[in-house]
């Protein structure tokens, strides 16, 4: 079959199919999107408009907000869809690295297609390169490759038979998913071939389920049976096995209190009596407690990053780690015990191993006992006050006023530890996203745009969460929703800048500085304040605006109503206090100079952290 370039490689995404973990079959790639330049517009550009029908494009309108928008929809969709996002070489290409560092990060596929220079290099320098003086090969999307988990540059048509089932295989292995980057020099985009039929037939990818080794299943079931006080913690790997379900059961059966990490949450219905809290620093002191406790702790499908294990100090020294996961690179940090394999099958073998073992009815009691303080405690901070609302008082709003299917999001600031802390699931489904992996500011309106693309209306309203600094930072990708009739709630909550990183300026002793804007430099006596209403409103957006507790929450109500039946995001502008805030009572490692007062905390805290567990 004689074809461009570009034209194999978009047949080839029309021709891939995924199965969801309903097991019903859909695209693979069901959604594109792109800002077309010189780099890319004839070759890719005309490939995607032939396959307009079968391979939906989306305009937008910068190209970190169009790839964060595909790593929004790869996370509501459990991974098993995968966006796509072209840009053309230089500028737009380069816009695209920080949403492959949240990609990669967060363990999310997705498929970025930047234009590349001529290999020919006749024309060269081209608007828009960068020359290298020392190597003529290297270009600036050779930025991508520390961000990547495959990488190629395609400079011949016939590499892409070679290529191809390597993306393939990148964007469905939970093992090693994450960004894939193929860059396509524009005179190559345009070459033609004859490429086999084979490379466009449909394909049906089933996200393997790699079973354990036994040996490991059996030792993890010794060290449990001789746990006193065991511990699961859940993570985001059992969201994308779907394995919450498995997961449950299994506690249930073994009396074992239960805790979420951030990319976990959700997956146990908040008055679970097994359910202890979110663990760490955004999560929640029940959980905290706990784990403090814990002689055994089994961690699955997670890569315990410092705010989940508050910098490594939320477990005691003596711990003994069993982490189940399907990459061995995480499985073997800290020393833990390494059972290599997907979370819901490895927890269905690892349950007949453990008989009738069940934990001491005490210490499973303790998980209801802990949570229930914590639960007063959240219901103090929601309760109504007069004055300016608290972040905490905005989430329990958005909480109470969400449906069991309802999707929530935020990214950055201090949003991620209300949300992640005091969100309370309803259904047991993965229903948050909180991208606290590279925790990205703008994710949380692009990304939403992206979620709201992969999820029906039965499935649920998307609302995300996000400060005024968020906001001002990427909010083009508002509009981009709002042109292609996508509905979604943004909840922008205004305090004046920058406020989490200005408690942790000033709570470790530095001085007010360029974070809060009354703290920055300007030459005006009165400086400027931004009008979110009015610039939502110029985006194309619904919008409605709060003072206190009890007008958000009639704003919040009306918006959900308006952006259902407008198919358009609607925008809730809010001012809330710059200094009130949830504390979960874990310690967080930050470089402190001597001479500033959080130094002696610091100095506490350090001896305490856990460095290495009883090696495997």
């Amino acid at each position: 079959m004689k074809l461009t370039t570009a034209q194999a490689l978009v047949a080839w995404l029309v021709a891939q199919r995924s199965e969801t973990l309903e097991g019903v079959e859909v695209p693979l790639f069901p959604a594109a999107f792109g800002i077309f330049g010189h780099g890319n517009v004839l070759g890719l550009g005309t490939a995607l408009a032939e396959h307009r029908d079968a391979l939906p494009l989306w305009r937008g309108h910068t190209e970190e907000g169009m790839a964060l928008a595909a790593v929004g929809l790869a996370k509501a969709t459990q991974r098993r869809q995968v966006g796509v996002a072209t840009s053309s070489i230089g500028p737009g290409a380069l816009n695209m690295v920080t949403a492959a560092g949240v990609a990669h990060a967060n363990r999310l596929p997705v498929l970025l297609l930047p234009g590349d220079t001529f290999v020919s290099r006749a024309p060269d320098p081209v608007l828009q390169q960068v020359e290298h003086f020392g190597d003529p090969t290297v270009t600036v999307n050779d930025a991508f490759r520390p961000v990547s988990r495959y990488f190629d540059r395609i400079t011949r048509p016939e590499q892409l038979i070679a290529t191809l089932p390597q993306v393939a295989r990148v964007l469905t292995d939970p093992a090693d998913t994450g960004p894939v980057v193929l860059a396509l020099p524009q005179d190559v985009q345009a070459e033609t071939y004859d490429f086999p039929d084979a490379l466009f037939e449909r394909v049906v990818h089933h996200v393997p389920r790699p079973r354990p080794d036994r040996r490991g299943v059996t030792e993890a079931a010794r060290l449990l049976r001789d746990a006193a006080r065991p511990l699961l913690i859940l993570g985001g790997g059992v969201r994308y096995s779907g394995a919450g379900g498995q997961a449950l059961e299994f506690a249930e059966r073994h009396g074992i209190p239960v805790a979420e990490t951030t990319a976990g949450r959700t997956l146990v219905p908040h008055d679970h009596p097994l359910f202890a809290g979110p663990l760490g620093i955004t999560g929640a002191a029940s959980a905290n407690t706990l784990a403090a406790t814990a002689d055994v702790v089994l961690v699955v499908g997670t890569r315990l990053q410092d705010f989940t294990t508050a910098s490594w100090t939320v477990f005691a020294p003596e711990v003994r780690l069993v982490h189940i996961n399907t990459a061995r690179f995480d499985a073997v940090k800290h020393g833990a015990l390494a059972v290599v394999g997907d979370a819901d099958a490895t927890l269905r073998d690892l349950g007949p191993e453990l008989e009738e073992w069940s934990a001491d009815p005490d210490w499973t009691a303790r998980a209801a006992a802990v949570r229930s303080d914590w639960d007063a405690h959240i219901d103090k901070l929601r309760a109504p006050t007069p004055g300016t609302p608290s972040y905490a008082q905005i989430v329990g709003v958005v909480n109470e006023l969400s449906e069991a299917a309802d999707y929530v999001m935020t990214a950055s600031g201090g949003l991620p530890g209300e949300l992640i802390g005091g969100w309370r699931a309803t259904g047991g489904l993965p229903t948050m996203d909180v991208e606290y992996g590279f925790s990205c500011m703008g994710y949380e309106l692009a990304g939403a745009w992206g979620a709201a693309i992969a999820r029906t209306d039965a499935e649920g309203l998307v609302t995300t969460l996000l400060g005024d600094g968020s906001y001002l930072m990427l909010n083009s990708e508002l509009f981009s929703a709002a042109f292609a009739g996508h509905p979604l709630v943004a909840v922008v909550c205004d305090n004046d800048g920058y406020a989490v990183i200005a408690r942790l300026q000033e709570g470790q002793g530095g001085t007010a500085f360029n974070n809060f804007y009354a703290d920055c430099r300007t030459n005006h006596a009165t400086p400027p304040r931004v009008d979110f209403a009015a610039h939502a409103r110029a985006l194309g957006c619904s919008v409605f605006t709060a003072v206190e507790l009890g007008d958000f929450r009639d704003a919040y109500s009306a918006a959900r109503a308006a952006a259902r039946t407008e198919s358009r995001p609607a925008v809730v502008v809010v001012r809330t206090q710059p200094s009130a805030w949830t504390e979960a009572g874990a310690w967080w490692e930050v470089g402190v100079p001597q001479h500033l007062s959080g130094r002696a905390e610091y100095d506490r805290a350090k001896p305490g952290q856990l460095r290495c567990t009883h090696p495997s």
